[in-house]
């Protein structure tokens, strides 16, 4: 990410040599991406060159080198892929964009393969960091913070792999990862694949502030391990867990802004925000990879924007109407979701409305960002990309303690009812069934998260994935599609040691 990149620019040598070995090993991975060869040592030999490697292993939260992939905006991102999959979004452009409302997908359906070979080579690349930064000589405060981010990565690399694709092999051997000839081998167990998550995320947990700020803001700290951990015991459905986990992230000193709309603007730049857990951090300036290209991909092509702001917009992504008549007028987050949105203004300086249900739009104009106040860029925005925020550990937290206790206490109440307080919204009634509340935080999660990448694992922690796609008439959302194919590359370089998903083959 730009800002680790602009730390360390007084060893640009070392950052070019780190991440020309990275891309270079994913080139000579004879065609099949989810194995990573090569050996690190000689260029993580020294302290310049460890800050480097961890740096090159952060760069898969904006895709690497994909275009607007990882937490980004762009076709391969997590956050579109949960919003077009889901009863969050559909897209006006067409083409391929159905299929993935559709849920029509197959292994030779790049969109929705691609992420499993843009993301295995990380998980090995990190294992052959670690063991390189373990073996040179710095003081061990800065080894063990070294080695929790980088354990931490290869968590979220994983769990967003097992969430989308079900159990991969997560390489801890570094031996096994830097050899070009090591067997392929089967698939593991999920409780296999969970636990080693688990461990990583405990042991980064365990070496990591609660916060960073400044420059080394938007790196793992001991809260960002610790919610991606909860997401991981939700999936699981160990709810006691999960709950724990919970208390523990707010004991760290998060809170919620007093403005919804301020997560997505320029006030939670540089670790300003106390409820910003995790982000992807933009610049205007640095070409298209560390970018917020969100406004370009959902603004229509003639929203103008009341203060002057020059803005691309190619009027694809929209919330559908469905998901958008779920609001109550009153919900404040609506600012950031429109129905009418500014197209002009008249002789006397007066804005002026378009409607974009009657004018027959797809769905609402889903905003969710402010713009870029610099105006440096119509295009790029530097304004930050959330992957964890305080919000979500509360409606967790809230949903968990549903389930462990078989409804709702007073502690799940609160916590809803802070974020819904916020919205300007009542608190809910009392003596709601667990039934009942469940079915309140999944509409709170909806209204609070939309576009941030978690309702596709929403969806399917409740048994809802395959009925939204039935409901909304697709013909192709068979229940195997919970899990998305492997390329079927994989499956036949392995001469079929590592097995398709169920329905796929």
């Amino acid at each position: 990410m730009k800002n680790y990149i602009g730390k360390t620019g007084k060893n640009t040598a070392f950052l070019c040599c780190i991440f020309a070995c990275w891309f270079m090993l994913s080139s000579c991975e004879k065609g099949l991406e989810y194995k990573s060869y090569g050996d690190l040592s000689s260029v993580v030999n020294t302290p310049e060159g460890a800050v480097a490697a961890v740096n090159a292993a952060y760069t898969g939260l904006a895709g690497g080198s994909d275009w607007q992939g990882g937490w980004d905006a762009g076709t391969y991102s997590w956050r579109v892929q949960a919003m077009q999959t889901t009863d969050e979004g559909v897209c006006a452009w067409g083409g391929d964009w159905p299929k993935m409302n559709n849920l029509t997908f197959t292994p030779d359906f790049d969109w929705v393969t691609h992420n499993y070979t843009r993301y295995m080579p990380y998980i090995s690349r990190i294992t052959i960091a670690i063991d390189d930064i373990q073996k040179i000589t710095i003081g061990d405060e800065l080894k063990n913070r070294y080695i929790g981010e980088l354990k931490a990565l290869r968590a979220h690399y994983a769990q967003l792999l097992y969430f989308n694709y079900g159990p991969i092999t997560i390489v801890t051997d570094p031996l096994v990862a830097a050899n070009p000839e090591a067997p392929y081998v089967p698939r593991p167990s999920s409780e296999d694949v969970a636990a080693q998550i688990e461990k990583d995320y405990l042991d980064a947990a365990a070496a990591l502030p609660a916060k960073f700020t400044g420059e080394d803001y938007g790196r793992f700290t001991k809260a960002a391990a610790l919610t991606g951990l909860m997401k991981l015991y939700m999936h699981e459905k160990e709810w006691t867990k999960a709950v724990a986990t919970g208390e523990q992230i707010k004991t760290l000193g998060y809170s919620l802004l007093e403005n919804y709309e301020d997560n997505f603007s320029m006030a939670s730049k540089g670790g300003n925000s106390t409820e910003m857990i995790l982000a992807v951090v933009c610049t205007p300036t640095g070409g298209d990879q560390y970018t917020n290209m969100w406004l370009a991909h959902a603004l229509p092509a003639d929203y103008m924007d009341p203060s002057g702001i020059p803005l691309t917009a190619w009027g694809g992504y929209k919330m559908r109407w469905s998901s958008y008549d779920k609001f109550v007028p009153a919900d404040k987050r609506l600012k950031m979701l429109l129905e009418s949105y500014p197209v002009s203004k008249d002789a006397g300086g007066n804005i002026e409305y378009r409607n974009a249900r009657t004018g027959g739009d797809m769905g609402a104009v889903p905003m969710k960002y402010s713009p870029d106040p610099s105006r440096a860029n119509s295009q790029n925005s530097g304004v930050d990309f959330p992957v964890y925020r305080y919000a979500d550990v509360l409606l967790m937290l809230a949903e968990s303690i549903n389930e462990a206790n078989e409804g709702p206490n007073s502690e799940a109440y609160n916590n809803i009812n802070e974020v819904r307080a916020r919205a300007g919204l009542p608190d809910l009634p009392g003596g709601l069934s667990k039934a009942a509340f469940l079915e309140k935080i999944q509409d709170e999660r909806l209204f609070e998260l939309w576009a941030e990448g978690w309702r596709r694992d929403d969806l399917i922690r409740w048994g809802k994935f395959i009925q939204r796609a039935i409901d909304d008439g697709s013909t192709t959302a068979e229940s195997y599609k919970v899990l998305m194919p492997l390329p079927r590359s994989v499956v036949t370089q392995s001469n079929g040691v590592i097995q398709q998903n169920e329905g796929y083959q």
